[in-house]
């Protein structure tokens, strides 16, 4: 199971991704799309999003059973502690 979750998403992106995946609430999509949809979609997003933010939750071979992206700006970014996938903010100066 995939899940993207956009935040300030510019005009557009939502509905595309309606084509492929069900928002089960606003701003957030599930689906079971294939790994070459998939890294379409993530592509289109990651150039699209703007000022907006966008996460991808995706299967994976390892511990948790799951990956993450992040694009856009202000985000969270996946840290990997020893195996275990964690979100860090980096500090602003």
């Amino acid at each position: 199971m995939t899940v993207i979750v956009l935040i300030a998403a510019p005009e557009g992106l939502r509905g595309h991704l309606t084509r492929w995946m069900v928002e089960v609430h606003a701003g957030v999509f599930v689906g079971n799309p294939s790994r070459r949809v998939r890294d379409r979609l993530w592509d289109l997003l990651a150039t699209r999003i703007a000022d907006g933010q966008a996460i991808l939750v995706e299967p994976a071979d390892n511990e948790q059973g799951w990956a993450v992206r992040t694009a856009g700006t202000d985000r969270w970014h996946p840290t990997d502690f020893d195996g275990l996938i964690l979100s860090a903010r980096l500090r602003r100066r």
